[in-house]
């Protein structure tokens, strides 16, 4: 009697354990679309240049909105529990231009400007299960941005990068699965290209990227997720470039952060 008891315990536990992994993989095999709101922080620094400013020459900030289409499964094809992830979004609306005339003071000329944001990401990681509510999944991330900023006759900054990050995930609770993921990785091939002046290539940097997140299962199919992202890279300064009457421009050095929040709805397959 004693034996049987023992593994009719088991047998429960063994399930809801099952049951939990199930709910993590379950959030992990969907498609998705999300509304977002994304806030900017953008600065540029002067050196001094051919005898130019020093310190912050023109800020951008502003709050934009957008979407995003993802898709992401996790499926036994390689390694065991490998992840795969994909991402489109687009972001625009105004910001507010700080900045100043030529040679003036900063925060002598403010305006508004438009903005676009564009982003493309892919991910691959391997899933591994740590306890019954938990999974840590390492990945590798390929992605691309693309900034049209409306500031002057127009301009458009864009870069691709590579990092490596982790993705943990805990399902408290049946049906429920929060998640944190943290990743660094370089910019490459920053390039900007101002209309009307000239296109150049821009210095690379680290990249930083966090985020947390929930995905609820309203049903098995049907999910709702929640989430705020948060993002952070630098443009070197380009080189010189000749504009014409004995002139030259170039792009200074400048800092980048995004926050981003996220809601959106999934169907899982």
């Amino acid at each position: 009697m004693k034996k049987i008891t023992a593994v009719l315990l088991f047998s429960a536990i063994s399930s809801n354990a099952f049951a939990d992994v199930s709910d993590i993989k379950a959030s992990n095999n969907q498609f998705g679309i999300q509304v977002s709101s994304t806030n900017v922080d953008y600065t540029e620094t002067g050196n001094g240049q051919l005898g130019t400013s020093t310190g912050t020459l023109d800020t951008e900030t502003g709050r934009l909105s957008g979407y995003a289409l993802t898709i992401s499964a996790m499926q036994d094809l390689w390694l065991g529990n490998d992840y795969v992830a994909a991402e489109y979004s687009r972001t625009s609306g105004k910001t507010t231009y700080t900045g100043s005339l030529q040679g003036g003071i900063f925060g002598s000329v403010v305006s508004t400007s438009t903005a676009g944001l564009t982003d493309y990401s892919l991910r691959y990681g391997k899933g591994f299960i740590a306890n019954s509510k938990l999974m840590l999944t390492p990945y590798l991330e390929f992605g691309s941005h693309e900034w049209d900023r409306g500031v002057n006759q127009g301009e458009t900054y864009n870069h691709n990068y590579y990092g490596i990050g982790a993705l943990g995930q805990f399902s408290p609770v049946r049906k429920l699965v929060l998640s944190a993921n943290a990743m660094i990785g370089s910019t490459f091939k920053s390039n900007i290209d101002v209309v009307g002046s000239f296109s150049g290539a821009l210095g690379n940097s680290s990249l930083y990227k966090a985020g947390i997140g929930a995905d609820y299962a309203f049903t098995k199919d049907f999910h709702g997720s929640a989430g705020v992202d948060y993002v952070h890279f630098n443009y070197g300064i380009s080189a010189t470039y000749p504009i014409g009457g004995g002139l030259v421009a170039w792009e200074p050095d400048s800092k980048t952060t995004y926050t981003i929040a996220r809601v959106g709805l999934g169907l899982a397959f």
